[in-house]
């Protein structure tokens, strides 16, 4: 079973387009793609930034698996065969400019071709993810407490998206959850959800009017890059600083 999911894993992640779209391929490869992140509790939020990071909660998770990569444009061609997003000259970097309705029907299709559920992590998940999981080391940004070393960001990305998978890895082996572009997640936005979260496997279905986004982008200062910083999307996300990575459940 395990064998047959790696093989969809390998190939529904970030395919090479046809031989007249490719582009930037010494950068971009196909990979194994997701990562089992093992379950465990940890310490969700921050009192160090914005009032929306507090209060400091647990939270305890359940394993499931997430991307290695944010959602490459080559993989959305593949599976939708149009290039929305504004710096769409290269391949290998992530997909933007796409709205939460452009997301649900590209998850619907990767149904539809491959039988798994494929989702967008939770606001939990994520941060967990993000902080390395049950590897944590408790770096600032993630997978390091440089952020030069894991993340394209205002200071060094020359004003655009960078091929994923670029920049050095968290201890999960995930990339880019600092900087690139902000990442989608499935809870809807709420500045104060913190003060009632749930203690397991969180996620705040109340719709609203924006979902939550984590990780910074290319544009964005230090400060937002960091692992607990929240924000909000934009409206549709239609925006060129704004993308996804997938989940799935173990």
């Amino acid at each position: 079973m395990k064998s047959i999911f790696f093989a969809i894993a390998f190939i529904i992640t970030h395919i090479t387009i046809n031989a007249q779209e490719q582009q930037d391929t010494t950068v971009f490869e196909p990979t194994m793609g997701m990562v089992l992140v093992v379950g465990g509790t940890f310490s969700m939020g921050s009192t160090d930034g914005l009032k929306n990071e507090g209060p400091v909660h647990p939270v305890t998770l359940k394993s499931f698996y997430i991307d290695k990569y944010e959602v490459s444009q080559a993989l959305w061609w593949n599976v939708m065969g149009d290039k929305p997003s504004y710096f769409n000259q290269c391949s290998a970097c992530p997909v933007e400019n796409v709205s939460r309705e452009q997301i649900e029907i590209f998850l619907t299709k990767l149904y539809q071709r491959f039988g798994k559920h494929y989702r967008l992590p939770t606001e939990a998940e994520w941060e967990y993810a993000a902080m390395g999981g049950n590897r944590s080391k408790g770096y600032k940004y993630s997978g390091s407490d440089n952020l030069d070393e894991v993340a394209w960001y205002k200071s060094n990305s020359e004003n655009k998206t960078h091929g994923v998978g670029q920049k050095k890895s968290n201890e999960l082996g995930l990339y880019d959850m600092s900087g690139n572009v902000w990442e989608m997640c499935s809870d809807w936005y709420d500045a104060n959800y913190y003060k009632k979260s749930a203690g397991v496997n969180p996620r705040n279905d109340k719709r609203a009017q924006h979902r939550v986004v984590r990780g910074g982008s290319w544009r964005s200062p230090k400060e937002r890059c960091y692992s607990k910083a929240r924000n909000r999307d934009i409206k549709d996300h239609h925006k060129q600083n704004g993308g996804f990575r997938i989940a799935l459940d173990e």
